[in-house]
Order: C-alpha cells, then structure tokens, then sequence
C-alpha cells in the first residue's frame, strides 16, 4: 500500500472532520484553509525534497545537537555524575549511571530558557517572528493580532500571549479560539531540547524534524481553528500588521537572569505535572484494571482497559488516517492519546522505550509518532493557556473559558494534520531518519 497517497488523502479527511463540527459550516472563510495547506506543503516539499531544504534542515539539527551537547555543563557542575547521560564518562574516569530525567532532561529546560531569552534581547526572535506573522497575515488574510501570537508560539509557549496583550480585549471569540489552538498546537523552546534529549540516540535528525514539525503545525492551527470556529464578526486587526508588545530587559545579563529563573520555574512545572499526572493515572489504571478484568472473564475478550488503551482505541481511526501502517497502529494511538491526558512529554518517553526495544515494525510509524506528539494539545495546557490568557484579559474569561475545549480539539486535530503532511513526503531517506 501506498502510505504517501493515505497520508495525503488524510490531510483532507482530517480537516472535513473538523468541518463537520464547525460552530457555522456555512461561513468558513476557504481562503484561510487553502493558503494555510499551501503553506504546509509547499514548507514540507521544501524541507524532504529540494536538496537546499533538506541541507538547511541538516543544518539546524546538527547546530541543536552541538548547542545541546553544552547545555548539560552546568548539570554537571552541580550534580556530578548523576548529570552525566547514558554511556559517557566525566574526566575522573567515573561512570554514567544512567539517564536519570530530573537530573539529565529538566536542566537543560533552564539552559534553553535562558539562551531563547537571550536570543529575544537581541532581536534574532523578534525578527523571525514579524517574518511568519506577515505571511500569516497577507496569505490568509486573518487578523494581525493572531497571526502574531501563532507565529510567535513557533517559538515560546504561553509567553507568546503577552505579545498581543493590548489587543486580547477586544478580540473576537474565533480569534480567542485561533490563538489558543496555536498555543497547544505547538511546543516552546524550552522544552524543545528535552524532547531532543529523550529521543537523540535513536532518532538522529530528531532536532529537525522538531523544528519543522512546529513551523507545519502554526499554519495547521489556525486551519483547524477557522474550520471549527469560522470567523462570523470583524476583527479590529483585520489585514494589518501588529507590532509585537515586549516589555525588553535593561541588558543582556538581566536577559539571561530573567530567562534562567523562568527556565528554572518551567522545569519545577514540568516535574510536578508528571509526577501528578502520572500518579493519578496509576489510580486510574488501578481502578479500571478491576472493572475491565471482570469484563474480560464473563465477555471472553482480551480488550485494554488501561487509560492509554482505552485513549488508544478512540484515536485509533485517526492513526490510520495520517498514514501509520496498521501493524504499528494501536501502539501509535495509544501515544497519541497518552498525550492527551500525561503530557507529550511523557508520550515522547515512551516512544524513546518502543524504539529502543524495536517494537515497531515499520520506521514510518515512529517518523509519524514524532509530528503527531508534537504540540502542547492535552488537558494541561488547556488549563495553563486558558488560564494565562485570562490573567491578561481579565474581562475575556467566559469566553476563553467557553472556546478552550474546543481549541484542544483543534489542536490534536492540528498535531495529526502536521504529522499527515510530513507522511505524504516520507521517502525513508537519510534525511528523514539519519541512516
């Protein structure tokens, strides 16, 4: 079977399904939607198949593994070898003792946190940032204000909504939608180098394919947003460039000071949401494992009544839709539901145990797995972007709050769009998998 032709196909079942549940099917702006999949297409043609892509991709993913392969000195510093990864050894001759996460993955959150606000002070962000929000703006003719905060959650998380904080008030509710659907639709930075960490060994172009897979789903959010919450008032910002809001440090030492301390913050965030999230589903599991067994015996059926299995089964159809070939399925669907409720981070993690145990049978299905896992688009978030943006705008909390669920679904909807698109140009090449 022709996987390419399944994943292309996809990316239109996808967006009709999101059709389907538009609030209003009758005034979907289509010239959003069709610039929004040019745009994916035409990013992924140039990154998998024109050879001045594909060496700009390579080129990215080896500066982040190099810059990455320093970001652990001060982990060392503080924590001996218990900071050193897997197979290496420190100058004295002792021996790694292991990947220990907290001490090897959360640390370089820091490090990230504060070379990206760096990088802000500077304007090197800012720069690329204007850059997509014009396209953004100009192509599919959607507002500057979220064309803005989208491009800027290529970049950062929920930092990207103080970028439009004077305009969040006066924003239309499609809009709120649209900029919270780019939020979870995307990954941060910071986080950015955990992810890389977790699957670097033996997923070698893993950076690139992470860089690509957030510029792919920042076009897919606001296509999937527009589909399940067409735009039905006039944005003040409609059609016209808005300037990002910045409130910039005094000098380039209180840049990597203030990133450092929000780095530090983000890492004590990451490690309590799982160790939360990963106790309260044990009790889940502990509590479903008893109800299912029962099932299982008097029904003489071997379903999965895990929480992932269960997540597994409803997201099992999609899986299949952005081109997973079926052998490697449900193992697949039970990452992308994980993820839903335990954070990509988690998912990632597991992806990293599959991998390294070859329990996936075709390399297209962990290919997929790294696009489909790559947003922010769980529970979670929902909580932390919906929350956030309120603090901002303190008089658009019923509406936040109304629009957020929705916005999650856009954003799942949005990771598997990105994942059907990079399928459509999987070639198995040493490009795409490091061979």
């Amino acid at each position: 079977m022709n996987y390419n032709f399944v994943s292309f196909a996809g990316i239109f079942i996808l967006m009709a399904f999101a059709w389907c549940f538009s609030t209003d099917r009758k005034v979907v702006n289509w010239r959003v939607i069709i610039w929004g999949t040019a745009l994916q297409l035409l990013f992924a043609l140039f990154v998998f198949i024109i050879p001045a892509g594909t060496s700009l991709f390579l080129f990215l993913n080896d500066t982040v593994v190099k810059v990455l392969s320093v970001a652990n000195e001060g982990a060392k510093f503080l924590f001996g070898v218990l900071a050193y990864p897997p197979g290496t050894t420190g100058p004295n001759g002792e021996q790694s003792l292991g990947f220990i996460f907290v001490f090897q993955a959360l640390p370089t959150i820091i490090f990230f946190a504060s070379l990206m606000s760096i990088l802000y002070y500077i304007g090197v962000m800012p720069w690329f940032i204007k850059i997509f929000s014009r396209a953004f703006t100009k192509l599919m003719k959607i507002s500057g204000a979220e064309a803005l905060c989208t491009s800027s959650n290529i970049f950062v998380g929920i930092e990207a909504m103080t970028t439009i904080r004077p305009h969040l008030e006066k924003m239309t509710r499609s809009e709120l939608c649209t900029i919270l659907t780019a939020g979870m639709a995307t990954i941060a930075s910071t986080v950015f180098a955990l992810y890389v960490l977790i699957l670097q060994n033996k997923f070698p172009t893993i950076a690139g394919h992470l860089i690509s897979a957030s510029i792919l789903s920042a076009p897919a959010a606001v296509i999937m947003s527009k589909l399940l919450m067409p735009e039905s008032e006039k944005p003040v910002t409609l059609g016209i460039d808005v300037a990002p809001y910045y409130e910039k440090e005094s000098s380039i030492i209180e840049a990597t000071i203030n990133g450092a301390n929000a780095g530090l913050k983000l890492a004590a965030g990451v490690g309590a949401l799982l160790i939360s999230f990963l106790g309260l589903a044990a009790l889940v599991n502990l509590m479903l494992g008893g109800i299912g067994g029962n099932i299982n015996s008097l029904a003489g059926i071997g379903m999965d009544w895990s929480l992932t299995g269960l997540l597994g089964y409803l997201f099992y159809p999609f899986t299949l839709i952005i081109g997973v070939p079926p052998s490697d399925a449900f193992e697949i669907s039970k990452l992308i539901g994980e993820r839903a409720v335990l954070t990509e981070t988690k998912s990632y993690i597991d992806l990293s145990i599959l991998l390294a145990g070859n329990a996936l049978h075709d390399p297209r299905s962990a290919f997929l797995a790294t696009y489909a896992l790559c947003g922010f688009a769980h529970i979670a978030s929902l909580a932390i972007f919906v929350g956030g943006t309120a603090a901002l705008a303190p008089g658009r909390i019923k509406d936040l709050s109304a629009v957020g669920p929705r916005a999650l679904i856009a954003a799942t909807l949005a990771c598997l769009m990105t994942a059907a698109v990079a399928g459509t140009f999987f070639s198995g090449s040493s490009i795409l998998l490091g061979k």
